[in-house]
């Protein structure tokens, strides 16, 4: 059975949540946007790839490095997974402003999984985007 419009809705809000939650300082909540085992890798960033939920709560809770002040998502991708219902694929753009104006771009490439609760982020990637080149 293909993804639904419910589901591609829920999904999307999902992606959205993420913003939400780091820019409220809701760490607690992750759980609401990842599986018990999920990996984050921001091995872009020197953090390598955090798996688990009790790890994804320290590192947002612990917010290290220059973190944004604001997180916002947009161009989301939905892309099922032809076998399985229950799966999907979700590529999208972050944007990020950090306290001092600078803004800065990502892509996060998303595997999301349907579970008991809704749909959650079972594995997480953030590509920075390539610098613009200077005239």
């Amino acid at each position: 059975m293909p993804l639904t419009t419910a589901d591609r809705l829920a999904i999307h809000e999902l992606v959205s949540l993420h913003g939400h939650l780091a820019d409220d300082g809701r760490s607690e909540d992750l759980g609401l946007l990842m599986t018990p085992e999920a990996s984050y890798d921001v091995t872009a960033y020197g953090l390598g790839v955090v798996t688990g939920l009790p790890a994804l709560i320290e590192l947002f809770a612990s917010g290290p490095g220059d973190q944004p002040v604001g997180h916002h998502v947009t161009n989301v991708i939905v892309t099922a997974d032809p076998d399985r219902d229950d799966r999907a694929s979700v590529r999208s753009k972050g944007l990020s402003v950090m306290a001092n104006g600078r803004t800065g771009t990502v892509v996060y490439e998303d595997d999301v999984v349907r579970t008991a609760s809704g749909w959650r982020i079972s594995a997480r990637i953030v590509v920075p985007s390539r610098p613009t080149r200077q005239a």
